[in-house]
């Protein structure tokens, strides 16, 4: 316990955004100072069977699909909640580590913006992961309220705010008012289910395979919630499901659009059922104040003017969407004896 107060002079607090495409963590004084995939390369079979990590982050996606038999590039989130405990725990051991510049004695307060709707069992899961990667003290925050508070929305007023967060694993809805959430949704659809989506389609239509990391490009690239006016063109090579030979094709915006309007709609549907479960009194204030979209998803070209054209309320996307949840984290661990309500007990 005295040793435990006495590292706390040499730490610096951190929030961290666990999420199935990306971890972010923010550090008080700092800012975010690690944005990196949520991949970790292991090579398999090592002493006493136990897989060694090779590389964390940008370094390991890079080997996505390109690692000979005894190595694999694994991602331990999957839809917003730990998947691999062990891979997840070195995969936060090594990326505190790095933000504390391998000062192996820090450990550091943490708060964890997860799913709201997660059970107990996998809130445990995520405690015990920081625990055992050097945290001092962890505590959870959902992550519509991390997000509401990273989009600077009132969140103590007694007004209506709605929040869409839309992330790799999980799409994510709130309805928050007077520091509490007064209704939410979480859906397992988001950047990952995109990027299947895409795959899938240009498998159909053109007997072509592509990776994961093909997929994504190309969503980045031309993807698009909206019937394109000038549709833009890019080349992807994949796998000739025909002949089995390597092929480069030529995919249209069109296309990727046709591919992503299934998960587009699935979203849609949440901010729907979202706006009709909403209290009569709350709607009024949405309707002024309109939807505000964090998260890497929400940066999809046209998705806001889709949302709005098809719900008819105003549609935003914050300045800086992908950080909006761990800077909304930060912000309640650095006054967290005034937002101490908001913290998942």
């Amino acid at each position: 316990m005295i040793l435990d107060s006495l590292l706390g002079f040499f730490s610096n607090d951190l929030a961290i955004d666990l999420g199935t495409a990306n971890t972010l963590i923010y550090q008080k004084g700092r800012g975010v100072v690690c944005n990196e995939p949520s991949v970790v390369a292991v090579e398999k079979g090592g002493l006493g069977g136990r897989r060694k990590v090779l590389a964390v982050g940008s370094e390991a996606k890079e080997m996505l699909g390109r690692t000979p038999e005894s190595i694999t590039a694994i991602r331990p989130m999957k839809d917003g909640v730990i998947a691999d405990f062990e891979m997840t725990e070195e995969m936060l051991r090594i990326l505190i580590r790095k933000v504390h510049r391998r000062r192996a004695l820090v450990r550091p307060r943490v708060i964890i913006c997860v799913p709201h709707g997660i059970t107990e069992v996998e809130r445990r899961a995520v405690r015990e992961s920081a625990e055992l990667a050097g945290a001092r003290e962890v505590y959870l925050i959902g992550e519509p309220m991390a997000a509401a508070i990273g989009a600077g929305l009132p969140i103590v007023e007694p007004t209506g705010n709605m929040i869409l967060a839309i992330g790799g694993g999980t799409t994510e809805i709130g309805v928050i008012s007077l520091k509490g959430i007064v209704y939410s949704q979480s859906v397992r659809v988001g950047g990952d289910k995109m990027d299947e989506a895409i795959a899938n389609y240009i498998r159909r239509r053109h007997n072509v395979m592509i990776g994961e990391r093909t997929a994504e490009q190309l969503k980045i690239a031309i993807g698009n919630a909206m019937p394109p006016e000038d549709p833009e063109y890019v080349e992807a090579k994949g796998r000739d499901l025909i002949h089995g030979v390597p092929k480069s094709i030529v995919i249209s915006e069109v296309e990727v659009y046709e591919a992503l309007n299934e998960p587009i709609n699935q979203i849609v549907e949440v901010v729907r059922k979202a706006l009709e479960k909403c209290p009569p009194e709350l709607s009024g204030d949405i309707v002024d104040r309109g939807i505000t979209m964090v998260g890497g998803g929400s940066m999809l070209k046209n998705l806001d003017k889709r949302i709005e054209a098809e719900l008819g309320i105003q549609t935003r996307v914050v300045e800086d969407p992908l950080s909006a949840v761990v800077i909304g984290s930060g912000q309640v661990l650095d006054k967290l004896d005034e937002l101490k309500d908001v913290v998942l007990r």
